[in-house]
């Protein structure tokens, strides 16, 4: 029994491996945020669909049920762009700094959305990161357009996790994750049709890109979806939330090894993650403690 929850605790640590290595693939798809965003989940939704047909998982959902996810998924794509949108104009490092803060925004729409009680020590904790982020923004101000793009792309993470954490108690996960990311593709391809985006070269990819989407789309979008919703199964929540959190870490590592002087930053920016980042730990330590008593 211990050495199976060594086994699955060690893939939790390779999924989120893999989630870090997610924004090294976005920094080397030369294709811009929207069709990356595009390719990335019409690609995921087909590798979903054939996992759901082989395991032959039931899909089928009622109307109501498919208009909120279809929601959700939108929300999710748009958390996506922002996402490789933040790497396109500043850096790897800048945005995965500035996603931390995801956990912030969290347990601030949850009293908003649900009516939960405010927990004042996530407000503080709120302050800290902000002054982790100003203290980012003061020595990196060239990168302040990509910082907005990181901020927005946070919020829209913990909008769709505070949705999502209702869905996933009635639904199979692997079913909403069909369903939501076949949403993004929807409004996404609706937005192209509209800007008449979809030319000749839109679909010409260089073996290059296609290679890197087809990574993005399997291992790091439908494989990770699929696994870590499995692993819920035999960790504790809070083992998965705590791991997670080292995402940006393994991310910025990432990108510091393979593109080196780009990824490069100030001793300041590094000040500053390291106030948000061990803030984001700290904070889910005390949660943790608190269910506990």
């Amino acid at each position: 029994m211990q050495n199976d929850n060594l086994k699955n605790y060690l893939h939790l640590h390779f999924i989120v491996f893999i989630w870090g290595f997610t924004a090294i693939l976005g920094a080397l798809i030369s294709l811009d945020a929207l069709p990356l965003v595009w390719f990335r989940m019409l690609f995921a939704v087909g590798f979903i669909a054939i996992y759901i047909f082989i395991k032959k998982i039931p899909y089928k959902i009622s109307p109501k049920i498919v208009v909120k996810f279809l929601i959700a998924g939108f929300i999710i794509a748009l958390h996506w762009f922002t996402f490789f949108k933040a790497i396109k104009v500043s850096n790897i490092s800048i945005t995965l700094a500035c996603l931390s803060t995801g956990a912030f925004f969290t347990s601030l729409l949850e009293p908003i959305l649900y009516g939960k009680k405010i927990v004042w020590y996530e407000v503080f904790f709120g302050l800290i990161v902000v002054f982790g982020l100003c203290i980012i923004f003061n020595v990196e101000v060239k990168y302040v357009e990509g910082m907005i793009y990181a901020l927005i792309c946070a919020f829209l993470s913990a909008l769709f996790a505070v949705i999502n954490s209702k869905f996933v108690k009635e639904h199979n996960p692997v079913v909403i994750s069909f369903y939501e990311l076949a949403g993004g593709v929807v409004f996404f391809t609706l937005l192209l049709l509209i800007t008449n985006s979809f030319t000749p070269n839109f679909f010409q990819l260089s073996n290059k890109d296609l290679m890197y989407l087809m990574i993005l789309s399997s291992i790091c979008t439908a494989y990770a979806i699929i696994a870590s919703t499995a692993l819920m199964k035999y960790l504790s929540p809070y083992t998965v939330m705590l791991t997670i959190n080292l995402e940006p870490i393994y991310g910025i590592i990432l990108a510091v090894i393979i593109f080196q002087e780009k990824e490069k930053m100030s001793p300041e920016f590094y000040i500053g993650a390291i106030v948000i980042l061990a803030t984001v730990v700290i904070n889910a330590i005390i949660k943790n403690r608190n269910k506990l008593t």
